[in-house]
C-alpha cells in the first residue's frame, strides 16, 4: 500500500501546472484557460472569483470544453461584487487569507486562472503574484491596445525577475510591430494567437486546442 501511495505521489509531481494571467482585465484569460484545459484534458481551478457567480469563469470554461476527463475545482473565494478582490472581499466583510487558498489535489495537469493582472490586490499586503508557486508555468495573455506594450513588458519582466517559466499567447487581431518588439525584448516562447473570432464555442475552442497542443506540451 505504501508503494502505491508513493507511486501516485510521483505521478502527481510529474504533472504540469499552468497559471494563466493577463496584462489587464478582459484580455481573454478565460478563453485561453479553456483552450489549455481542452488541449491537455487538464483540470481547472480559479482560486478567486469576484462577481458573476451565476455565470462564473469556472462554468464558462466547463461549457467550452469537449473532453470528459477534465475536472473543475471550487473557488477558494467566491466574492459577490465584480471588483478587485480586496475591495470585493471588504464588501462581503471578509479578508482574503492566502493560507486558505489551497491548490486542489489532482493527478491530472492543472490550469489555474488568475484574476486581472499580477498586481491586483488580494488584501492590504498581497497580490495575485503571491499565489503563483515556483513550479507553475505562467501563460501571459497579451491583447493589443494603446499601452499594451508597456503592460506586457512589465508583466513578463516581473515574472522573469521572480524566476518563473513564462510563455505568451496573443489575443485579438495581429499587430505586427507591437508583437515584434515584445518578442525581441522578452525573448519568451510564443504559443500562438487567438484571432478576433465572432464567437467561441466548443468547436472553436477545440480547433485552438489542437493548434496549441504541441507547443504547450513541448515547452
Amino acid at each position: 500500500m505504501l508503494k502505491q501511495v508513493q507511486h501516485d505521489d510521483n505521478l502527481s509531481m510529474n504533472k504540469k501546472k499552468y497559471f494563466v494571467t493577463g496584462i489587464s482585465t478582459e484580455v481573454g484569460k478565460t478563453v485561453v484557460s479553456a483552450i489549455i484545459v481542452e488541449a491537455l484534458e487538464a483540470d481547472y481551478w480559479k482560486p478567486i472569483q469576484a462577481g458573476e457567480l451565476e455565470n462564473c469563469d469556472t462554468k464558462k470554461v466547463e461549457n467550452l470544453i469537449s473532453n470528459k476527463k477534465s475536472k473543475f475545482h471550487p473557488n477558494s473565494y467566491a466574492l459577490k461584487t465584480p471588483m478587485s478582490p480586496h475591495a470585493a472581499a471588504e464588501i462581503d466583510r471578509i479578508k482574503i487569507d492566502l493560507k486558505k487558498i489551497n491548490e486542489p489535489k489532482t493527478k491530472n495537469d492543472l490550469v489555474i486562472e488568475g484574476a486581472g493582472g499580477l498586481l491586483v490586490p488580494l488584501n492590504q499586503k498581497q497580490t495575485i503574484l503571491d499565489i503563483i508557486k515556483p513550479e507553475y508555468k505562467v501563460i501571459v495573455v497579451s491583447r493589443h491596445y494603446l499601452g499594451s506594450i508597456n503592460h506586457t513588458l512589465l508583466t513578463v519582466k516581473l515574472l522573469q525577475e521572480q524566476g518563473f517559466d513564462v510563455a505568451l499567447i496573443f489575443s485579438g487581431n495581429e499587430h505586427k510591430t507591437t508583437e515584434d518588439i515584445i518578442k525581441k525584448m522578452t525573448n519568451v516562447n510564443v504559443i500562438g494567437r487567438i484571432e478576433e473570432e465572432p464567437y467561441f464555442d466548443k468547436n472553436v475552442i477545440k480547433e485552438y486546442a489542437d493548434l496549441f497542443r504541441e507547443k504547450l506540451t513541448s515547452s
